[in-house]
């Protein structure tokens, strides 16, 4: 494969990462503002336009007035004006996730026809677009839950739906790196403490992420909005409360809260311990400036759930908040992948290492 066709196929999936990071942020606003349920019906071949005339945007307010939303909350207050503020925000959701998959189809078609793709690489990127139409049924699968009864989504569907776009994101973005700066490097048999602690805190990042996603679902920032106690105490009361107690886990916001909190300050104490280890190691200098980013950006997001929380879930907050965490887990496979492929080691960071040594 020809570099310049690798350079090329490698910054078009960076572009596809950049579309994914996108339509988390604006599926937080859209989640945050309550708009997701605003749209009661899931036409993705059909339904690209927005309702254009009076009749049209009546239509779909009367099919929005016969959903449990609606009727159990909105019945007394929602006007058609209001409808239509709610209506954008799930539409403009809709339509990037339609828009994503097209910039992905077209040019990985025009790449394996113009065999700038090579086959080993063309049955992932058909995997991926796969993924990408499963994200749109389970987004619809979603939705689905919170128009039957309860005027709520899933909370199940709603992580599955979150950790999935997570998931084509760090696939595509490790696939570009990949093409972008190499495979070819031998990862140095002395650095193997470093490439466990990369993968531990990319797994922290993860998990913690997963987490999130039920907070999310469960509306648990608006609960025990005190930091680093829960209303005066360490383990909150009625964590336990559920039977069978797995369910806490996932169902009992107390619980759910707790172990987010938890998990992302041990995510930043393994990152910290991850940078500070680095630092008795020769690295490239890419390799070095993405430990300093990890660390920054880690910090970044703890500063960020804190604020959230205290805050009892700002909008702008809440859904930065849920941005930087998929960069956080961008980075975070950035350092991965180049302590698995390094660069070749600088030769001021060598001489450092050699000097230091010398002198012990």
């Amino acid at each position: 494969m020809e570099e310049s066709h690798r350079r090329q196929v490698a910054f078009w999936l960076y572009a596809c990462c950049a579309m994914v990071l996108a339509m988390v942020v604006i599926g937080g606003v859209t989640r945050l503002t309550g708009s997701g349920l605003s749209i009661v019906n899931w036409e993705p071949i059909r339904r690209w336009l927005p309702p254009t005339s009076a009749a049209e945007w009546q239509a779909m307010f009367d099919l929005y007035r016969t959903s449990p939303e609606f009727l159990k909350i909105h019945a007394t207050t929602m006007t058609l004006e209001g409808f239509k503020g709610i209506f954008w925000l799930e539409y403009i959701h809709r339509l990037i996730a339609r828009v994503t998959g097209l910039v992905f189809l077209f040019p990985f078609l025009f790449f394996l026809v113009k065999r700038r793709i090579p086959t080993t690489l063309a049955p992932r990127l058909a995997g991926i677009f796969l993924l990408g139409g499963a994200q749109g049924v389970l987004g619809w699968y979603m939705v689905k839950s919170g128009l039957v009864n309860d005027p709520s989504v899933s909370q199940y569907r709603l992580t599955a739906h979150l950790m999935l776009a997570f998931l084509i994101d760090a696939l595509m973005f490790w696939l570009a790196l990949g093409l972008h700066l190499g495979n070819s490097g031998d990862a140095p048999s002395g650095q193997r403490d470093l490439r466990l602690l990369a993968w531990l805190a990319t797994l922290l990042v993860t998990f913690t992420a997963t987490s999130g996603g039920f907070v999310a679902g469960l509306k648990a920032g608006h609960a025990f909005n005190t930091f680093p106690l829960m209303d005066g105490q360490w383990l909150p009361d009625g964590y336990w409360q559920l039977q069978p107690p797995l369910r806490n886990l996932f169902e009992n916001i107390a619980a759910v809260q707790f172990d987010h909190r938890l998990l992302a300050l041990l995510t930043l104490g393994v990152t910290l311990a991850f940078w500070l280890r680095a630092r008795f190691h020769a690295l490239p200098d890419r390799t070095r400036t993405g430990l300093n980013l990890l660390v920054l950006v880690a910090l970044l997001q703890v500063g960020l759930g804190v604020a959230t929380l205290l805050l009892e879930v700002p909008v702008p907050l809440a859904t930065t908040h849920q941005g930087n965490a998929l960069t956080l887990l961008v980075v975070s496979l950035f350092v991965t992948h180049q302590l698995h492929h390094p660069a070749t080691v600088t030769t001021s960071a060598a001489s450092l290492l050699a000097s230091g040594r010398a002198r012990a």
